[in-house]
């Protein structure tokens, strides 16, 4: 399936259904991540039932640590 992430054409397994499985299919799933789908920022608690589909736009913003 092809997403628009963070502005970049990115396609993913077709078994990423939700925000909450795209999260983790990067690996994020463990950090603090705001979630834009489609121009509408995603409360957290809706990630898991949240779904994909072919040509959304997200933005993923995670924090990153350092000085």
């Amino acid at each position: 399936m092809k997403l628009v992430i963070n502005g970049d054409q990115v396609e993913v397994p077709t078994d990423v259904t939700t925000v909450a499985a795209l999260l983790k299919h990067f690996q994020l799933d463990q950090k603090v991540v705001i979630v834009e789908k489609n121009k509408e920022i995603l409360q957290k608690d809706s990630h898991e039932a949240e779904i994909v589909a072919e040509g959304d736009q997200l933005e993923l913003v995670h924090f990153v640590g350092g000085g």
